[in-house]
């Protein structure tokens, strides 16, 4: 079978998270994705461990099936080099400070010039304009301004991060969003265009719903520990041994979990007769709740509550998810060989089609390894 962007040719200057892990997206759908990366040291991320043989993990896990060119852009000729590449290129990510790729003379508007069929992708902490344009963000800072810390945690404790770099996947997913969507256009109008995605624009509008609330409330959305602010209960409790998180989005579910826990009576309970009472007593209801998981160890727990068909799981951690029946079933732990690092366990991409193929293929390239093959495959034609 083949893959989806077999053939679309990715020109990608970015580093570090945000822009490799869209590119990466691409290159596990079959994009021939080039990775631009400075002399002596490439991409800064190669230097972030754990290490495998001396081989980045972070850098390895979001750069396979890539291939690498080694570019020096403060140089003239390999600026020259790099716009004949990107004239060739269907799409070109980056995400340098607004400014640095015009300075290069490799912005979108120069580009355009002779490949009006190039689609654009810059992706910044704030985007192209703005007060904050030419400020420097990382996945903490975008968090911080956004909102994403200031409902994280639990209530009356100190804001946290949250455990993934949501500030740069969530950049990088909406800037792969935006690429596709210009190849779409492409096709109907034969013209590329620029994209210009900002980090904390897509922070926020992966907040929706806490903004949602705020706008029509008037309140300010707070920390709730793993609580959901609409439904309850929708959170974890302590078990004997353990956690246990339970959803109960429906009358029914309610119902059933009330069953469940031997505990019919608070089916009754006016205090906790719908979703709006049980949001307004909500101590009240966490009392009576956590009584009587506390009663059981969490597998037993889990038992009774699939019995009943109640939306439940344990709290696993990394090692027990990797780990995971289902996880196994859905190939999304696989092995990729590097020449230096070994055998190594690596995610793979959760895109399943029927007809095509997708995920890893190669590992992450050494630095400039495909230098002169790139080279040969792009503008030897």
């Amino acid at each position: 079978m083949s893959y989806p962007l077999e053939g679309l040719r990715v020109l990608d200057f970015s580093w570090f998270l945000a822009g490799p892990y869209a590119t990466m997206i691409l290159a596990d759908l079959g994009a021939d994705v080039v990775k631009v990366e400075a002399p002596e040291r490439g991409d800064p991320s190669r230097t972030a461990g754990p290490f495998a043989n001396g081989v980045s993990g972070y850098f390895l896990s979001v750069n396979r099936n890539k291939r690498s060119i080694v570019l020096d852009l403060k140089s003239e000729a390999g600026r020259a080099r790099a716009a004949k590449l990107a004239g060739r290129a269907d799409v070109v990510v980056e995400n340098f400070v607004p400014g640095t790729m015009k300075r290069w003379g490799l912005d979108y508007a120069t580009l355009a010039e002779t490949n009006s069929r190039l689609i654009y992708a810059s992706c910044t902490g704030f985007g192209q304009t703005g007060p904050r344009a030419l400020e420097s963000a990382f996945d903490l800072v975008i968090q911080a301004l956004a909102g994403t810390m200031s409902i994280t945690g639990e209530a009356g404790a100190a804001p946290v991060r949250v455990g993934n770099s949501i500030g740069d996947l969530g950049g990088a997913l909406y800037l792969t969003i935006g690429i596709l969507a210009a190849l779409q256009a492409r096709h109907r109008t034969g013209r590329g265009q620029a994209l210009d995605l900002s980090m904390m624009d897509a922070q926020v509008a992966l907040l929706e719903n806490a903004f949602m609330r705020y706008f029509v409330t008037g309140e300010t959305p707070a920390r709730l520990g793993s609580r959901h602010p609409l439904i309850v209960p929708f959170q974890a409790f302590p078990t004997s041994d353990g956690y246990v998180v339970v959803t109960a989005g429906t009358e029914a579910q309610w119902g059933r979990l009330c069953e469940a826990l031997g505990a019919s009576e608070l089916k009754e309970d006016a205090r906790f007769l719908t979703n709006t009472a049980r949001r307004q007593n909500i101590p009240a209801l966490e009392t009576e709740l956590s009584a009587r998981f506390k009663t059981r160890t969490t597998d037993e727990w889990l038992e009774i509550l699939r019995d009943h068909e109640i939306p439940c799981a344990p709290i696993q951690t990394i090692a027990q998810a990797a780990s995971d029946p289902q996880i196994a079933a859905r190939e999304m732990i696989v092995n990729v060989e590097d020449a230096q690092a070994g055998t190594q366990r690596i995610v793979n991409t959760p895109l399943r089609f029927s007809e095509m193929q997708s995920g890893v293929r190669t590992s992450a390239p050494q630095l400039g390894e495909h230098t002169d093959e790139i080279l040969r495959d792009w503008l030897a034609e």
